[in-house]
């Protein structure tokens, strides 16, 4: 049976005790982005389980997990304009020397 997006959670668990937080999720976005922790931090992020049905379970290091604040749209622009004009830089001094038109 397939679950609707709604039924598709991801609940993140802990406790006051346990240095470690439990991750279930279903977005595929989070499921790779742990994998990929999971590879780099072995001692810190582990596959608990895979459900088989499109769920994972992770334990985390309860201090991977934060809230933070939202960003303004002006500083949300703001960055986007410096990483496109770094980008444009840095795609201009990637030319080998005399090749410039």
């Amino acid at each position: 049976m397939k679950l609707t997006k709604l039924e598709q959670e991801t609940v993140i668990l802990f406790n006051e005790t346990e240095k470690e937080a439990s991750v279930y999720t279903y977005n595929g976005k989070m499921k790779r982005k742990l994998e990929d922790l999971s590879r780099e931090f072995p001692e810190q992020v582990w596959l608990k389980n895979d459900d088989g049905a499109g769920a994972q379970t992770y334990i985390i290091a309860k201090n991977l997990v934060s809230v933070r604040r939202p960003v303004s749209e002006e500083r949300r622009a703001a960055q986007r304009e410096r990483a496109l004009t770094s980008l444009f830089r840095s795609q201009n001094t990637d030319e080998t020397p005399g090749q410039r038109d």
